[in-house]
């Protein structure tokens, strides 16, 4: 039974509209009589501070509200700190998977998209009544300004998507997947050549000029892109999709493919699944982000591998607690 929840709300998210959701919140748990800690976030990161300083046992649900970028980071915090309570006297410590929810107050929200999860805050919050879990899988990216590893839930995006992805945070006043459509469109226009990457999985390599990259335990990115749309998040496996480069003729009727998920019947893309992947820049640099927070630049270097089970997440299928 879950007993707590430790809420982790970033009061950014939705462009700013995140606070407006604190009462809405506070309403919904104290009316149902359900045990809480609100933590509010204030910079960048904060969320894999909180959350690694919390101390988890079975009966607790961390609640990451937010976008995809507070989800990283909640994710990044229980996997990196979050600790079971000290066992008391002659009892044995066991350790305990994460129970890991989400309640979806960003601007895309592709992750609990991927993950089946309500899309509105009310639904969202209705899980808490009679909550259920699954195990689900996370992924692990090692390289650029993180040679140690930063953990993803839903994607990782090189070339292509990264720079599409800088493109749309400028836009001020265009959010969502409009603002990641006209990034794209924008980054056609003036997207360098692309580097060339030596890309390593299921015991085989391939050396190719990639226009874009995508590494995904979800199925969307930007809103609207359908990166992995048949994704299975259950099974140690991450899916990869490469589109090599070509005329922006050729890439826009790509880009169109992506918006129904069906990239895998051209002969330009390539489609795979494998538990670890590893990219080695042979020349240029490589742009790379994790759900959507930049992983580096420039990288020459990356590894990419599944933690199968490595959460249990709050959802409306699964086993009730």
């Amino acid at each position: 039974m879950i007993r707590k929840y430790e809420i982790i709300l970033n009061p950014e998210a939705g462009k700013g509209n995140g606070i407006k959701t604190v009462p809405i919140i506070r309403e919904f748990m104290e009316s149902h009589t359900l045990t809480y800690r609100m933590h509010l976030t204030e910079r960048p990161g904060h969320a894999i501070d909180i959350a690694a300083g919390l101390c988890l046992d079975p009966e607790t649900a961390v609640i990451a509200a937010g976008g995809d970028g507070t989800c990283n980071e909640v994710v990044n915090g229980l996997m990196a700190g979050g600790k079971s309570p000290q066992p008391t006297a002659g009892k044995e410590q066991t350790e305990s998977i994460p129970l890991f929810g989400v309640l979806p107050i960003g601007r895309g929200n592709d992750f609990s998209f991927g993950a089946d999860l309500p899309q509105s805050l009310h639904e969202s919050l209705e899980l808490f009544l009679a909550p259920k879990v699954r195990p689900f899988d996370i992924g692990l990216a090692a390289g650029g300004d993180y040679p140690e590893g930063r953990y993803f839930v839903n994607g990782i995006g090189v070339g292509f998507d990264t720079i599409v992805g800088l493109e749309a945070a400028k836009m001020r006043h265009i959010h969502g997947a409009a603002g990641y459509a006209l990034g794209a469109l924008k980054t056609l226009i003036v997207y360098p050549p692309p580097p060339t990457l030596e890309i390593s999985y299921n015991s085989k390599s391939v050396t190719e000029n990639p226009v874009l990259v995508s590494i995904m335990n979800g199925r969307r990115m930007g809103g609207a892109f359908y990166m992995a749309p048949n994704s299975i998040q259950d099974d140690g496996l991450l899916n990869i999709c490469m589109t090599r480069h070509g005329g922006r003729g050729v890439l826009l009727k790509t880009m169109l493919h992506y918006t129904r998920g069906t990239q895998d019947t051209l002969s330009n893309t390539i489609t795979d699944t494998a538990k670890a992947i590893s990219l080695k820049c042979i020349k240029g640099g490589m742009a790379v982000h994790a759900d959507g927070e930049t992983i580096c630049t420039s990288g020459k270097e990356l590894t990419v591998s599944c933690i199968r089970h490595a959460i249990l997440l709050l959802g409306k299928t699964g086993e009730t607690v």
